[in-house]
């Protein structure tokens, strides 16, 4: 426990301490419930952007020889060139959005090229933008999980050191006071003893 003076003084502020953290312990776990709520969603989110991509690649699938055959018709046919994002806040913590992705598609001459591939480009577009989505919900969750272990150590911080500390200051104080108190008045009661003598 840190030194605490024994004085009616330091009774009060660390009385008021305790209110203050005992206040404010409240608010920091329903923002720790709060977050952890918000991890759950984005996880179902990612998950279900998982899902879809896994989807789009099964449909993929029934194709996919197709791009064996020539390897230079599809290398580098679409790039990603921007990743639009907005930003939300969530219990405090600024977190990006998912808005769109830009792409860039390679020029396709449509006589020299196998009719197959301009659904490989539609297909390779949203596969794209389905990883740039899912890496934004991963984003949101790290940032998040940042967020719940500051605000988990704070709750901790509060339930296990400051409030004890407090609470065990206002006790050694209470008894400090009464013990000086109780001399007094003793030493009140051998001074009037010896006046009446």
């Amino acid at each position: 426990m840190v030194k605490v003076k024994l004085t009616k003084t330091e009774l009060k502020a660390q009385t008021d301490a305790l209110r203050r953290f005992q206040r404010f312990l409240p608010m920091l776990q329903l923002k720790k419930q709060q977050l952890q709520a918000e991890i759950a969603g984005i996880a179902a989110k990612a998950e279900e952007v998982a899902a879809r991509e896994r989807g789009v690649r099964d449909v993929l699938g029934t194709w996919v020889g197709l791009f064996a055959t020539d390897e230079n018709e599809t290398e580098g046919l679409v790039k990603v060139t921007n990743v639009r994002t907005g930003t939300a806040n969530i219990a405090g913590v600024a977190i990006p959005t998912f808005g769109s992705v830009d792409t860039e598609v390679k020029p396709i001459d449509p006589w020299e090229t196998p009719a197959w591939i301009d659904s490989a480009v539609e297909t390779t577009k949203e596969i794209l933008s389905l990883q740039c989505e899912r890496a934004v919900y991963e984003e949101q969750r790290r940032l998040v999980e940042e967020e719940l272990q500051t605000t988990s150590q704070r709750v901790n911080l509060f339930e296990k050191v400051k409030i004890p500390e407090c609470k065990e200051a206002i006790r050694v104080i209470k008894i400090a006071l009464g013990d000086e108190q109780t001399a007094a008045v003793t030493r009140g009661k051998i001074a009037k003893g010896r006046d009446k003598s």
